[in-house]
């Protein structure tokens, strides 16, 4: 099955700068791209959509994608039925699936539309949602270009294979990012904040415990440096503040379908695009 990076679009200016992330990526990797766009109105001709021609709006991206990317492998696809459903269908042969956290539809306000929640929380492969401000913000300087989300008590291996191999292909550093709880007061004593020699016990023992999960992949990615940052703190907190110098963020997806609150959380405040990793 041929590799291929898949662009979900639709009529909105966010699906066309996620296409464009997207065909970035494709060229990165060396990898085709498949411009898909999926429309409910099945067996309806262009009369009866007009003004709506679905059989055009991936064409178009292509290309205009095509213009300023003449070396690029690309073509369009037109689906027919649920979005989130037919871009999973993608997903089973696709290296990723790019869409925008939002599209078309929804209510002003909405940070995370519903197709890319659902594509996120099931696909068969990474899904990058790409945000609306990378077109506002214009070239910036993110130091961290790949920050990686690890739970060092549970580390997701797919996400940290992901993210080391994406910042191998990109030349740059990897931010691997462990937020772990502050100490607590025990059961009975009344709550207090934690002394100075707490905090520093506890900091002491995560930063042991990221360092432990990520040793044996030094390995395998000899080249790539990787920055051990441990913060104690809320970990959708902390990993939106991190976006904010990242290119990329990394974080993986358990078990089972949807996003868990984590995840769910940094979607909706990313500002970077941010890769979903399923198990």
């Amino acid at each position: 099955m041929e590799r291929v990076i898949v662009a979900g679009v639709d009529r909105s200016a966010r699906s066309r700068i996620a296409a464009d992330w997207a065909a970035h990526e494709a060229l990165l990797r060396g990898l085709p791209l498949r411009v898909v766009h999926v429309t409910p109105l099945a067996g309806l001709d262009a009369p009866q959509l007009w003004p709506y021609r679905p059989e055009v709006v991936a064409a178009r991206v292509v290309a205009e994608l095509a213009a300023r990317h003449p070396t690029l492998d690309i073509d369009d696809v037109r689906l027919a039925g649920t979005a989130a459903s037919a871009l999973c269908s993608q997903s089973r042969d696709a290296e990723m699936v790019v869409l925008g956290l939002r599209g078309e539809g929804g209510f002003a306000g909405l940070s995370l539309g519903s197709t890319a929640l659902a594509v996120a929380g099931a696909s068969d492969c990474p899904v990058v949602l790409v945000p609306t401000g990378l077109a506002r913000e214009g070239p910036v300087r993110r130091p961290d270009k790949v920050t990686l989300a690890v739970d060092a008590r549970d580390p997701a291996d797919g996400a940290i294979d992901f993210a080391l191999d994406t910042a191998r292909l990109r030349l740059v550093r990897l931010h691997a990012l462990h937020a772990g709880a502050p100490p607590t007061a025990q059961p009975g004593r009344v709550s207090r904040a934690p002394s100075a020699p707490e905090f520093a016990a506890r900091l002491d023992h995560e930063v042991a415990l990221l360092s432990d999960v990520l040793r044996p992949w030094h390995e395998k990615y000899p080249y790539v440096q990787v920055l051990e940052d441990v913060v104690l703190f809320d970990p959708a907190t902390a990993l939106i503040r991190t976006s904010g110098n990242a290119e990329l963020m990394v974080l993986g997806r358990g078990l089972g379908s949807g996003l868990g609150p984590v995840a769910y959380d940094v979607a909706r405040h990313t500002r970077c695009p941010l890769a979903v990793v399923p198990a």
